[in-house]
């Protein structure tokens, strides 16, 4: 059975948004392809590293582009549950009952980040336990439903109190997040300066009360909640004797695969496809294991489990070259954000944008001029709005 021309629709838009970050954030790459993969299945994501490394930034920027309410916060071992969570109602308690006002707090949100995740206390780790699992939170007497889609974690290092193991193994994705190589200076420098600008001159306009800039969103959340039914209609079939013979093959190289984390990993293969705009897993939808692993040390033994495999399928020839209709996608979600642009910054990080299309389109469709002179019209636009500032 194909797949409906939407969830084709839902697929590009979400490839577009992962372009469009790709763009904005050096070094990035793999915490984008996984920030998706995640929401699509709806799943968890641990990011180990360092501070300083974009982690809240691409999230947020994510979320605005995703129609998503997000909720990030930074945990300390002084971190009360209120914080999180939400106050308690005063004028209930005085009336006997316990409940907690959750409005605009973490379990009301669909996407949320927490920063030193592991540093919260015992009442925190366990209230979110029960959230990462069973999307429930137990507000007083009742179990409130909680509409969480991802939550992603960010840590120094994983934890080795055997008492954070459970609640550690609810983080299915992992990935290192380490700085910028050096081949890449010019380019965080170039990037990271223009995101800085638009930083400064929203706190501008929020000091003379102005509304801060819009990010016109490229997907909705509910077609991402369509896109999530339909793995269940992924023909994994192939694919699962291959599976199953590099799950024996990573637990006999030592790496503590759980029943658990084999079944997710089934899950995430299946995300990979749909996200591939396929209807059948192959080998190449296999790269989501490169992130199953427990310790980062892991991850080695995994790259020479699964490299000679994926590198025989051809999952590099993937990234060649795509279509022009898939970088004209990319041009109409820029350009719809035209709209939203109140500051010689933002221009300047959309005309980036922009130019990174023309670039594309040189190198691989040189002899698509019609193509080619819409992104140009796109670009004209934008160096007018440089000039009606000046």
């Amino acid at each position: 059975m194909a797949w409906s021309q939407s969830v084709h629709n839902t697929i590009k838009r979400l490839n577009s948004v992962k372009r469009n970050l790709k763009g904005l954030f050096t070094g990035r790459d793999q915490a984008v392809e996984l920030l998706v993969l995640a929401t699509v299945c709806q799943e968890h994501l641990l990011l180990i590293g360092p501070p300083g490394t974009a982690k809240t930034a691409i999230i947020n920027r994510y979320t605005d582009l995703i129609d998503a309410q997000e909720f990030s916060y930074l945990l300390t071992r002084f971190t009360e549950p209120s914080e999180l969570f939400g106050p308690l109602d005063v004028a209930a308690f005085q009336q006997g009952t316990y409940h907690i006002c959750t409005e605009g707090m973490l379990p009301e949100a669909q996407i949320v980040f927490l920063d030193e995740v592991f540093q919260g206390s015992s009442a925190i780790l366990n209230s979110l336990l029960t959230i990462l699992n069973e999307r429930k939170f137990y507000n007083g007497s009742k179990r409130q439903a909680v509409p969480l889609i991802c939550l992603i974690g960010a840590s120094n290092s994983v934890p080795d109190d055997p008492s954070l193991h459970a609640f550690a193994d609810r983080f299915v994705l992992r990935l290192e997040v380490n700085k910028v190589e050096d081949s890449q200076i010019d380019e965080l420098l170039e990037q990271g300066w223009e995101l800085e600008k638009e930083r400064i001159e929203a706190a501008k306009r929020a000091m003379v009360n102005q509304a801060a800039t819009k990010v016109l969103s490229s997907v909705k959340l509910d077609d991402i909640l369509q896109l999530h039914a339909r793995l269940m209609e992924v023909n994994i079939a192939n694919i699962r004797p291959e599976y199953g013979s590099l799950v024996r093959e990573m637990r006999a190289e030592g790496i503590d695969f759980s029943d658990r984390r084999v079944v997710k990993g089934l899950k995430l293969i299946a995300g990979a496809t749909l996200l591939r705009g396929a209807e059948s897993a192959e080998v190449v939808d296999l790269w989501p294991l490169y992130h199953l692993w427990d310790r980062p040390e892991e991850a080695d033994v995994l790259k020479t489990v699964l490299n000679p495999r994926l590198e025989e399928a051809g999952l590099d020839s993937l990234k060649i070259s795509r279509p022009v209709a898939d970088i004209i996608m990319d041009l109409e979600t820029i350009a719809a954000q035209e709209q939203f642009l109140s500051s010689e910054s933002s221009v300047g990080a959309h005309l980036m944008a922009l130019n990174k299309l023309r670039q594309e389109m040189i190198a691989n469709h040189p002899q698509d001029i019609d193509a080619r002179k819409r992104v140009e019209a796109v670009i004209k636009q934008g160096l007018q709005l440089l000039e009606v500032d000046r």
